[in-house]
C-alpha cells in the first residue's frame, strides 16, 4: 500500500508537465472543449489529494524520491504531510477551474493552446514546490514557478505593459530565490541534512548556531520576495497584466501564496525567536495595512483585487510570525478561505470585463438585470471576504482575533493592525459585490452579457464552499487543522473550531469593531478613495518607481564597466591577461613563504648544449624579427627545440607529437599571414616593448618558479602507473601520449579540435572577405577605366 501511494505520489509532481506537452494538441483536436478536457488532469490530482486525507490525518507522512546527485547525498524527493497536502489540494482544485474558465475566457485566442501549457506547467511547478522534500528540489520548482509566471504575465508579449511587468516579476522573484538558495545551502551545512524531513527531525537546534541571523534573514528575503512583501511587493499589482485567468490562479493558490508556504515550513526550524517574531509581524502587518489602503484607492476591479491579496499575504505572514496555535490555526483557516473568495472574485471580475469590455468599477453599474448569476456568485465571495458568519472567512477572523487577545501591548497593537486591514479588505470586497451591479444603469463598451457556463462554474463553485465550509467545522477541524497545524506548529494540534457567537469572548467584538469600521469605509468610499489618491499624488515617490531607477541605474553602470573592461583592443586584453596570470602564481607563493630553490645545474652533453642553444637561438630571433611572419617562422625553432630536447630526455613520441604540431602551425600560419599580408614591418615604441618584456618576463619567470616548485615536491607515480598498466589492455594502444589524448581524456581533445576549426574557419572568413573586397575594388577600377574610355 505505501509503494502505491510513493507511485502515485511521484505521478501527481509529473502529470502537469506531461499534459502541459499535449495541451496544443488537445486544443487542435477538442477545440472549445479543451479547457474541460485538460481539467480531468488536475480534476485527478485534486481526488488523489482527498484520497490522501485518511492517511494523513493520522500525521503520517508519505514520501517518495530517487537519487539525483548520489556522490553529494542530493535526492529528487517528495513528501506528503497535513501541510503539502492542503497546498496541492487548493493548488489543484482552483487549478481545475482555472484551466475551464481559461478555455473560455480565451476562447479564439490564436495562442490559447501555448497558454494551457503554460499554465499546466506554472500548476506543475507549484505542486512540485509544495510536496519536495529535500530542498534543492524544493529551489528546482521555486524558480520553475518564476520563469512559468514570466511566461504567463507576459503572455501578452505584444504589450510593453506586459513584458515589463513579467521583466519586473521575473527580477524580483528571480533574485529572493538566489538569496533562498544561499540560505537552504546554509541550513543545510548547520543541521546536516538537505531534507526537510531531516530538518524537521532536528528542530529546535538552528536558533543556537552562530550563523542563524544569517539564515533567517536569506530565507525570509526569498519567502518576501515570491509573497510580495513590503518592499519587495511593487511586482505583484504589475503582475495584472497578465490575461484574468493568470490573474485568479496567481493570487488565489499558486506563486504568491509559495513563500507563506516556505515560512510556514520553516516555523518549526527557523521560529520561536524574538528575531522571527519582529520581522514577520512588522513586515506582514506593514503589507496588510499597505494592501488594504491601496486597494481602496484603485478603481480597475483586478488592481483592487490584488492589493487585497497583498494584505492578505501580509495578514498570513504576521500570524506566522506570531507562531501561537491560535494564530497557526487562523492563518491556515484564513488560507483555506481567501484562496476561495480570491479566486472566485477575480473570476467575476473577469466575467465582468468579458461582460461589458471594461473594468473601471466607476464606469460600472446597473448589471445585475444582466448579469443576475455574477451578481449572486460576487456577493458570496463578498461574504466570506468580509468575515460574516456563517463562512470560513469568519471562522478564519474569530480565531487570528482570540489569538491577539491576550492582553499584552503587541498582541493590541497587531490587533488593531488586523482590525483596520481587514475592514479595508471588507470595504473591497463590498465594492465588488455592489457597485458594479446597484444603481442606475451605466454604458459600456460593449452590450452586458452573462458569461458561458465555463466562465461561471468555477466561481460559483468556490464562492458556494466560501460560505457553506463554516458549517462544516467538525470536518475542518480533523481533516485540515489537526494535520497542517502539526505539520507548522511541530507537535500535535487538538483543534477546537466551532460556529458560535460568544459576546463574552473578545475576539467577536473585534469582529464587530470590523464591521462598523469597513461599514463607515464602506458608506464613504468615494471620499476616502479621493483622499488616499490626494496623498499618494503628495508622496509623489512609489517603490515602482524606485525599481525603474534602480534598473536604469544598474544599466547605466554596467555600460560604464562594459567601456572600461570590453573596448574592443586584443592588446590590452592579452596584456591584462597575462598579468593576472603572474600574479596568480606569484602572490600564492609569496604569501605562503614557498618560493623554490635553484637547483643545481644538471650536467649535459655537447648535443643537449646544442639543442638548447638552437633554442636561445630561436628565442633571440622571435625578439629581433621586424616583421610577424619572421616571428612565425622563427618561433618554429623553440618548438623544434623543444621537440628534440623531448627526444633526448626519453620521450620519443612526445617529441614526435611535437614535431607534427610545429610544422603544421607554422606551414598554417606562413600561408594564412601571406594571404593577408601581414608581414609589413611591426614598429613597436621603446615605451611598448619595455611593458611588453617586462610583462613576458613576469609570466615567463612565474611558470618557470612554478615548475621548479612542482620539481621539489615528492613526486606521485601513481597515475603514471595507472596509464602504463592500462592503456594496452584497455585502450589498446601502445604510445601512452596518443592514448590519454584520444581515450583518457577525449572530451578535452574533441574541445580542444573544435576550438582549432572554429579559429580555421573564421580565418577562411577572413580570407574570403579580402578576396571579396578586392574583387570589388578591381571590378570599380575596370568600370572606371571603361568609363574613362567610353
Amino acid at each position: 500500500m505505501t509503494a502505491n501511494l510513493e507511485i502515485v505520489v511521484a505521478l501527481i509532481a509529473l502529470a502537469p508537465f506531461l499534459a502541459a506537452l499535449i495541451a496544443p494538441s488537445i486544443k487542435v483536436f477538442a477545440g472549445g472543449f479543451a479547457g474541460w478536457v485538460l481539467a480531468i488532469v488536475p480534476a485527478a490530482i485534486f481526488a488523489t489529494f482527498l484520497g490522501f486525507i485518511p492517511a494523513i490525518s493520522d500525521f503520517s507522512v508519505i514520501r517518495v524520491g530517487l537519487n539525483w546527485i548520489p556522490a553529494y547525498g542530493i535526492s529528487f524527493s517528495f513528501f506528503v504531510d497535513g501541510l503539502s497536502l492542503v497546498f496541492g489540494a487548493m493548488i489543484s482544485g482552483i487549478g481545475t477551474f482555472i484551466v475551464i474558465y481559461s478555455g473560455a475566457y480565451l476562447a479564439g485566442h490564436p495562442h490559447q493552446g501555448r497558454f494551457f501549457s503554460y499554465i499546466l506547467m506554472f500548476m506543475g511547478s507549484m505542486l512540485g514546490l509544495v510536496l519536495a522534500d529535500n530542498v534543492f528540489t524544493l529551489f528546482v520548482f521555486w524558480e520553475l514557478t518564476s520563469i512559468t509566471s514570466f511566461l504567463l504575465i507576459g503572455f501578452d508579449h505584444s504589450r510593453q505593459a506586459a513584458r515589463r511587468a513579467a521583466i519586473q516579476a521575473l527580477i524580483v522573484t528571480g533574485g529572493g530565490g538566489l538569496a533562498l538558495l544561499a540560505g537552504l545551502i546554509t541550513l543545510t551545512l548547520i543541521t546536516g541534512h538537505n531534507s526537510l524531513t531531516g530538518m524537521l527531525a532536528t528542530a529546535g537546534g538552528v536558533q543556537e548556531n552562530p550563523l542563524y541571523l544569517v539564515v533567517l534573514l536569506l530565507v525570509v528575503v526569498g519567502a518576501f520576495a515570491k509573497s510580495a512583501q513590503v518592499p519587495l511587493h511593487f511586482w505583484l499589482p504589475n503582475a495584472m497584466e497578465a490575461p484574468t485567468p493568470v490573474s485568479a490562479y496567481l493570487h488565489s493558490a499558486t506563486m504568491v501564496k509559495a513563500g507563506v508556504y516556505l515560512l510556514a515550513r520553516m516555523n518549526p526550524v527557523l521560529g520561536g525567536t524574538d528575531a522571527w517574531f519582529w520581522i514577520l509581524t512588522l513586515f506582514g502587518g506593514a503589507t496588510l495595512l499597505l494592501g488594504g489602503l491601496m486597494a481602496v484607492r484603485q478603481t480597475d476591479l483586478k488592481q483592487m483585487l490584488a492589493y487585497t491579496t497583498l494584505g492578505s499575504l501580509g495578514l498570513l505572514v504576521l500570524l506566522i510570525g506570531f507562531g501561537t496555535k491560535e494564530a497557526i490555526l487562523g492563518a491556515i483557516l484564513y488560507l483555506c478561505a481567501h484562496s476561495l473568495f480570491k479566486g472566485a472574485l477575480f473570476m467575476v471580475a473577469g466575467t465582468i470585463d468579458h461582460g461589458t469590455g471594461t473594468r473601471d468599477i466607476t464606469a460600472l453599474g446597473g448589471l445585475r438585470e444582466n448579469l443576475p448569476v455574477t451578481f449572486i456568485t460576487a456577493i458570496l465571495a463578498a461574504i466570506s471576504m468580509a468575515g460574516f458568519p456563517i463562512a470560513m472567512g469568519f471562522l478564519a477572523k474569530e480565531e487570528m482575533y482570540l489569538a491577539l487577545t491576550q492582553g499584552s501591548w503587541p498582541d493590541l497593537a497587531f490587533l488593531a493592525v488586523l482590525i483596520i486591514g481587514n475592514a479595508l479588505m471588507m470595504v473591497v470586497g463590498l465594492l465588488i459585490a455592489f457597485k458594479p451591479f446597484l444603481g442606475p444603469t451605466v454604458p459600456t463598451p460593449h452590450s452586458p452579457h452573462e458569461g458561458t457556463p465555463s466562465l461561471l462554474v468555477g466561481s460559483i463553485v468556490l464562492a458556494v464552499l466560501g460560505v457553506c465550509a463554516g458549517l462544516a467545522t467538525d470536518w475542518i477541524n480533523t481533516a485540515v487543522l489537526n494535520p497542517t497545524g502539526g505539520s507548522i506548529y511541530n507537535r500535535a494540534v487538538n483543534a477546537q473550531i466551532h460556529l458560535a457567537f460568544d459576546l463574552g469572548n473578545p475576539a467577536v467584538w473585534a469582529s464587530v469593531a470590523t464591521w462598523i469600521l469597513g461599514g463607515l469605509l464602506f458608506w464613504k468610499a468615494d471620499a476616502v478613495r479621493n483622499r488616499l489618491r490626494r496623498a499618494g499624488e503628495a508622496i509623489g515617490w512609489t517603490f515602482d518607481a524606485g525599481f525603474d531607477a534602480l534598473m536604469f541605474g544598474l544599466i547605466r553602470f554596467a555600460d560604464r564597466i562594459t567601456r572600461l573592461l570590453h573596448h574592443g583592443r586584443l592588446e590590452w586584453y592579452l596584456l591584462l591577461m597575462f598579468v593576472c596570470l603572474a600574479g596568480i602564481i606569484y602572490v600564492p607563493l609569496l604569501v605562503v613563504d614557498s618560493l623554490p630553490a635553484l637547483p643545481a645545474w644538471p650536467e649535459l652533453t655537447f648535443y643537449e648544449w646544442g639543442a638548447i642553444l638552437i633554442a636561445a637561438l630561436g628565442l633571440l630571433a622571435v625578439l629581433t624579427a621586424k616583421t610577424r611572419l619572421t616571428a612565425i617562422v622563427a618561433l618554429g625553432i623553440q618548438g623544434f627545440s623543444v621537440a628534440v630536447i623531448f627526444m633526448l630526455f626519453g620521450a620519443p613520441d612526445l617529441s614526435f607529437t611535437q614535431f607534427m604540431v610545429e610544422t603544421l602551425t607554422v606551414i598554417i600560419l606562413a600561408l594564412v599571414m601571406t594571404r593577408l599580408h601581414l608581414d609589413d614591418v611591426d614598429h613597436r615604441d621603446l615605451e611598448t616593448a619595455v611593458r611588453d618584456g617586462a610583462v613576458a618576463l613576469a609570466f615567463g619567470s612565474g611558470i618557470a618558479v612554478l615548475l621548479l616548485v612542482v620539481l621539489q615536491t615528492d613526486l606521485d607515480l601513481t597515475l603514471t602507473e595507472f596509464f602504463r598498466q592500462t592503456s594496452t589492455p584497455i585502450a589498446h594502444g601502445r604510445n601512452i601520449v596518443n592514448v590519454i589524448l584520444v581515450d583518457y581524456r577525449a572530451i578535452d581533445t574533441l574541445g580542444e579540435i573544435s576550438v582549432v576549426m572554429a579559429a580555421g574557419l573564421a580565418i577562411l572568413a577572413l580570407i574570403k572577405l579580402r578576396a571579396d573586397a578586392k574583387g570589388k575594388r578591381r571590378g570599380r577600377r575596370r568600370g572606371a577605366i571603361k568609363g574613362s574610355l567610353q
